[in-house]
């Protein structure tokens, strides 16, 4: 009954959008209940590990004790909501949108960009290779925690990149595991790639739309920018100065000069251009403010010296390190016979610390730095 019901709302769907029955699995071994394909996704995103870690993680302001600010957790629910809100009017598949978005961000490391390109200096120099969220997104689902998930989800995780700026975009479509990995390759070697589905395209763009105007209202809260500061003028013109009306401008222009009939989603040049101006005054006065990077070289050692201690514990098979105990050891990964026999010693560490949330991370590296100290008596 229930099954007939989403093949009656796909009845409404736009020619471009991914009907339940294109869904694809490696292995796909249960059978099909009330839940759509990509409703299972979404279920086995949030179940998942990793999704756990989403509640410690940074967004953009690292070292900062604030709750009214944006971690990874909240971010990724933002993204759902404006996304699933433009598929809906486009008349595309909720359920994918939504499970891409839950999905998007998991494989982010500590300190959010910041970590990011901390290990993006320490994977090469250990030869294994460049060091990206969206591809460690999909690691994690795909190879660490084997959920399972539909090709057209995990493309859309890896092809999510809201940092790249796009007026259009349109699907690149494939249908096999065979492209899939050549395209986790490319992603690898940092090329410019497209999701395959509609609703990948839809997240995508819903991820700049998500995190533009709430930055700047984070920076705002914990005094990094304040009131009088000076906007773009055409983007206070176009998109105004609120996130309120930064997110509402956006989707509306995206949904007047977006041709779902053709696959085409996109902005207006003025749009564009606006939207383009503020990512480059949130870069100067927020990504890049001396109150937020003067903590970078503190944060490069903290990484090398987590990545080079258990990289000597791998080698020397030292059972008792966090990296055995709290990695290796987990129930999930221990049904994973192949994973430490495939896997080198350097790729289990960039594995073990990209995983890691924040506090976790700095409890780990006080725990190797600083002296263990003895209340009151040694017992």
């Amino acid at each position: 009954m229930y099954r007939d019901y989403i093949k009656s709302l796909e009845t409404l769907y736009s020619s471009y959008a991914t009907p339940d029955k294109n869904a694809k699995r490696r292995k796909n071994t249960y059978q099909s209940n009330i839940r759509s394909e990509f409703s299972r996704d979404s279920d086995r995103i949030i179940h998942s590990h990793a999704f756990a870690r989403y509640i410690d993680k940074t967004q953009v302001f690292y070292f900062v004790k604030n709750d009214h600010i944006t971690h990874r957790s909240l971010h990724v629910q933002i993204v759902s909501k404006i996304a699933r809100t433009i598929g809906r009017a486009l008349h595309l598949n909720e359920d994918l949108i939504e499970a891409i978005s839950l999905g998007h961000d998991i494989g982010h490391p500590p300190y959010g960009h910041t970590g990011e390109k901390e290990l993006s200096l320490l994977c090469p120099k250990h030869n294994i290779g460049n060091f990206m969220h969206n591809v460690q997104s999909v690691r994690l689902l795909d190879n660490i925690e084997d959920t399972d998930l539909t090709i057209q989800v995990l493309d859309g995780i890896l092809s999510h990149n809201g940092e790249v700026n796009d007026r259009y975009l349109k699907p690149l479509v494939y249908d096999n595991w065979d492209e899939f990995d050549k395209k986790i390759r490319q992603a690898e070697r940092n090329c410019h790639i497209y999701p395959m589905t509609a609703e990948g395209c839809i997240v995508r763009l819903a991820d700049t739309i998500a995190y533009i105007g709430r930055d700047i209202q984070d920076a705002k809260e914990v005094g990094l920018i304040d009131n009088n500061i000076e906007y773009p003028l055409n983007s206070l013109e176009v998109l105004g100065n609120s996130n309120r009306d930064i997110v509402n401008s956006l989707i509306m222009n995206l949904l007047q000069n977006s041709d779902p009939k053709k696959g085409v989603f996109s902005y207006s040049k003025d749009a564009f251009e606006a939207l383009s101006a503020l990512k480059e005054f949130n870069y100067k006065n927020i990504y890049e403010n001396p109150k937020l990077t003067c903590q970078k070289g503190k944060i490069a050692n903290m990484y090398s010296v987590l990545f080079e201690q258990y990289l000597d514990d791998l080698n020397n098979n030292n059972q008792n390190s966090p990296v055995y105990q709290h990695f290796l050891k987990a129930e999930y990964l221990k049904r994973k016979h192949s994973y430490l026999k495939e896997e080198s010693p350097e790729k289990i560490v960039c594995d073990f610390i990209s995983g890691m949330t924040d506090n976790y991370f700095e409890k780990r590296f006080y725990d190797l730095v600083l002296p263990t100290q003895t209340d009151g008596k040694f017992i």
